[in-house]
């Protein structure tokens, strides 16, 4: 089986320690994480990672099932990039002469970039959003315009046929054992019932 670029994503309850825990699962295997992003979810308490890796489906079905035994875990799912809707933010720092920031604005708009600073008397940040191809693309058309930092942020991802799984998590007054699914590759969280470990309430 071909490795291939994955995305994981998993909620978890917000306890320190488990960033770790995590990581060190995928150390464990020899499996380097490519980008990763920890944040709040659309449900209080209830936090939302987003990993990419580079790794076969088979591998990747194993560890998510591995994730799920964390106590900490409530739902771990991978998808392939043809699955999901994701993104990354990009920021450019431009130095130089008002002249040059000015054709670097310029081309920057067609890309769908836009200034995020004042008038500055010796750089512009410039902020945009896309795939690496097109931010690491402009690496290259701002270095000759004088570009002196470039920082982007890790995938933020939104699971294409997914029916809202933190929907599910506010309707899980649940009082039983949490389930493994035998399949983490869904296409949709209202053919698979998950349930939560030790909780009451969310």
């Amino acid at each position: 089986m071909l490795k291939q670029e994955l995305t994981i994503t998993i909620y978890t309850e917000n306890n320190i320690g488990l960033l770790n825990r995590i990581a060190t699962m995928f150390s464990r295997r020899r499996i380097n994480i490519e980008s990763l992003n920890v944040a709040a979810s659309e449900v209080e308490g209830i936090h939302r990672f987003t990993i990419v890796i580079i790794e076969t489906e088979e591998v990747i079905k194993k560890l998510s099932l591995q994730i799920e035994k964390q106590v900490e875990v409530l739902k771990s799912f991978y998808h392939p990039n043809e699955e999901i809707v994701w993104q990354e933010q990009a920021l450019y720092k431009v130095a130089g002469s008002a002249a040059k920031r000015a054709e670097a604005e310029k081309l920057l708009r067609e890309y769908g970039a836009r200034r995020i600073t004042g008038t500055d008397d010796n750089y512009t940040v410039f902020e945009t959003t896309g795939t690496p191809k097109t931010t690491n693309a402009l690496v290259k058309v701002l270095e000759p315009l004088g570009l002196t930092e470039f920082v982007k942020s890790a995938r933020i991802a939104i699971i294409k046929s997914s029916n809202a799984f933190c929907q599910k998590l506010k309707q899980f007054e649940s009082r039983h054992p949490k389930e493994e699914s035998d399949n983490n590759k869904v296409p949709g969280v209202e053919n698979n019932v998950f349930t939560l470990n030790n909780r009451s309430a969310l």
